[in-house]
């Protein structure tokens, strides 16, 4: 399958906001399910977009086929978490479940690691991950990132055990 990876449209944050929002669910990545006070980041686009770089695959022969998306954060900023100086972050990683395994996750990571090459001053990508995104830590192992224990957190203090994995690859 031949995919495009591009920025995301206006017209398109509500398509985008519920893919996203559905991977997380269906994936039993929100502790909360609906409730969820993530859900609502997750949703929100529009607000992603104005303060970060949001990409889309779609597939070549049906442009307007969202198949998936991710929040690249070049260099800090309100939408970085982990990220330090000379650091930019992937956020928010999510495929279609019906487009899963034909490399559109893949595609936007690559995207966001030749983003991250092209951005001066940026020596390292960084990434924060659940335990259980089995798929994802394979992308990103396969692509050369590496875990950083040291870096691990927990966004949510109050719940001990929500302790997010990270990773980072050095440019």
């Amino acid at each position: 399958m031949d995919l495009l990876i591009r920025p995301v449209t206006p017209a398109e944050y509500d398509t985008l906001a519920e893919i996203t929002a559905q991977a997380y669910l269906q994936d039993g990545l929100l502790d909360f399910g609906e409730s969820d006070e993530y859900l609502g980041e997750l949703k929100d686009v529009a607000k992603r977009a104005a303060a970060a770089e949001v990409l889309v695959a779609v597939e070549a022969a049906e442009k307007d086929r969202l198949l998936g998306g991710v929040t690249f954060v070049p260099s800090g900023g309100p939408m970085a978490d982990i990220a330090g100086p000379g650091e930019a972050e992937i956020r928010m990683l999510a495929v279609a479940r019906d487009a899963r395994g034909r490399g559109a996750g893949e595609a936007l990571v690559r995207a966001c690691i030749d983003r991250a090459r092209a951005t001066q001053g940026c020596v390292r990508i960084v990434l924060s991950t659940q335990r259980t995104m089995h798929s994802a830590h394979r992308i990103y192992e396969r692509l050369g990132f590496v875990r950083t224990p040291e870096r691990d957190w927990n966004p949510i203090p109050a719940l001990a055990d929500i302790t997010l994995l990270t990773y980072e690859l050095t440019l």
